[in-house]
């Protein structure tokens, strides 16, 4: 008998054991938070923080001067407050005195941290305008003249000349603080070794397969009820390259998180009309918002025999297609028709004006037209692309051939694309403008004579006198209430000379997994981690 009750009792032990296994297990889940970059991360040194995968991992490790809310309002950040003269020109911020860079080996004192102070934003700032780092973010610096810290908690930059975005584009993750340690402590293995000052702190990187963040516990920010962020413990990045595989993990439960749609599974995850497939309602939500980017396709104006140059031409294609159905039937509804100009519907400048619709009459009318004009009968158009957009194109080819305008789609890679592109080398292109800050002068630089390709991203080479004047303009008028006015009016300069086909205005597409909380949209496609949660699933 008492043989009995020891096996009984063992066997009670080693139940609860298991139990104890499995509700730990299960608790240190919910306190990680994984996803996936297919594209990879080339460098988590913020001043290299050019592509989406790059942002994403910096955005969880520094912070700046300001940030953005979801409405991509600029708020305070490590700058509690800052003031802005009268004309425009001078910028005085002012620190917060709780903010640390992440406990780290390269600092020589005991705790191994120190407080943040205003000569580490010069000296991130020196590192971006400095040759021998060559960051990408270098021009975000253009129209600073200098800067230098009063004190410790007061630092003072001032502008070339007036530019009321200054502050938007101090948000951007270029701008993050770095410390002077760091740099001489790792040199060039800061990429991969980063310090700084966000919610989470870097742990692990093996390159192209895990990279591991850990929360930092001396971030600043505190929720509404006091509680210190992050909620999370630890973020997990893997780096499968395969969508489909991607997608997979994610429909395991692998992945917390899906932040993109790719057509290998597309019509498994959505319904024609862009809504969450049934099959997966209790497991997965969707959240769509209007994005900071504008596809189009571009004319190149900068051939003088081009007939391209005829803006009856022009305005013959943008009125020849359906952008609503090319949405419908090509994205499964994901995006916005850009029958509005070329301004996305979440900057101010954009109005709802009359852009370009399906007209197929007026398309044959602005097309005869030309004909009458150019006495051209034989057009030789090419349109180039890659293979992302090669249905997009190919729809646009098919419907213009109705009206009787000859395209001819050229499938090329991104690298080919991109090139011929800057070299004028193709009658049309197809490209995308994506926003790096939020306020509508950056959708208009595409435009701007100084930019012309291959110096800029003027690929098109449109000039127009009145547009460059109201440009300048735009540049004096501090409130953004008032400047919108002009952006709009440079729109409608825009509509009205055609140098592009608006496609669409994109959205950010996140399948999150349904016990997932926390994270804000986002027009910029950022992920944002430090408010996130993952709830125990019933």
């Amino acid at each position: 008998m008492k043989l009995s009750y020891y096996y009984i009792l063992l066997f009670l032990l080693q139940l609860l054991t298991n139990c104890c296994n499995s509700f730990n297990s299960k608790n240190r889940e919910l306190q990680v938070f994984r996803y996936n970059e297919s594209d990879n991360i080339s460098s988590l040194d913020p001043a290299f923080a050019r592509n989406l995968e790059n942002v994403g991992a910096c955005n969880q490790l520094y912070t700046g001067l300001v940030q953005l809310d979801n409405q991509l309002n600029v708020l305070p950040d490590i700058a509690s407050r800052w003031v802005i003269s009268k004309d425009m020109k001078q910028y005085n911020f002012y620190l917060r005195k709780d903010v640390f860079f992440h406990k780290n080996e390269c600092f020589s004192n005991t705790k191994k941290t120190r407080n943040v102070v205003a000569q580490d934003f010069t000296y991130s700032f020196n590192r971006l305008i400095d040759p021998k780092v060559a960051s990408s973010g270098s021009w975000v610096m253009d129209y600073v003249k200098n800067y230098k810290a009063l004190n410790d908690t007061t630092l003072v930059i001032n502008l070339k000349k007036p530019f009321p975005a200054f502050l938007s584009l101090l948000s951007t993750k270029y701008c993050s603080v770095v410390p002077k340690e760091a740099l001489s402590f790792y040199g060039t293995d800061f990429r991969k070794k980063p310090v700084g000052t966000g919610p989470f702190q870097f742990k692990a990187w093996e390159e192209n397969t895990k990279l591991v963040f850990r929360k930092n516990p001396l971030f600043y920010e505190k929720d509404s009820l006091g509680i210190r962020l992050p909620y999370l413990e630890a973020i997990a990045i893997t780096f499968l390259p395969d969508k489909q595989a991607e997608f997979l993990q994610f429909i395991q439960g692998n992945l917390d998180i899906l932040r993109s749609i790719d057509n290998s599974y597309k019509d498994e995850l959505l319904t024609p009309k862009g809504n969450l497939n049934p099959n997966y309602a209790n497991n997965v939500v969707l959240r769509k918002t209007p994005s900071l980017n504008s596809e189009y396709i571009g004319f190149f104006l900068g051939n003088d025999n081009n007939p391209l140059k005829n803006k009856n031409l022009r305005k013959a294609i943008n009125y020849g297609f359906d952008r609503k159905a090319m949405i419908t039937y090509l994205r499964n509804n994901i995006g916005i028709p850009a029958e509005n100009g070329f301004i996305p519907k979440e900057i101010p400048g954009h109005n709802g004006q009359n852009g370009f619709t399906y007209q197929p009459l007026l398309a044959k009318q602005y097309y005869k037209t030309y004909l009458k004009e150019s006495n051209n009968s034989k057009l030789n158009l090419t349109l180039g692309t890659n293979a992302d957009y090669i249905h997009i194109c190919e729809y646009i080819q098919r419907e213009l051939q109705k009206i009787g305008i000859p395209i001819k789609v050229e499938l090329m890679t991104a690298s080919s694309l991109r090139a011929k592109k800057k070299a004028g080398q193709l009658s049309l292109f197809r490209s995308s403008w994506i926003a790096d800050y939020p306020d509508a002068e950056n959708f208009m630089i595409p435009f701007i004579k100084e930019k012309f390709a291959p110096n800029g991203p003027n690929y098109t080479h449109f000039k127009n006198p009145t547009f460059e004047k109201l440009y300048r303009k735009s540049f004096t008028i501090p409130d953004i209430n008032e400047r919108k006015f002009i952006y709009e009016k440079l729109d409608s300069i825009l509509i009205e000379e055609a140098p592009i086909i608006p496609l669409y205005y994109d959205e950010v597409i996140f399948f999150d997994k349904k016990n997932v909380v926390g994270i804000p949209n986002n027009a910029q496609s950022f992920l944002y981690l430090k408010t996130a949660k993952k709830l125990k699933e019933e």
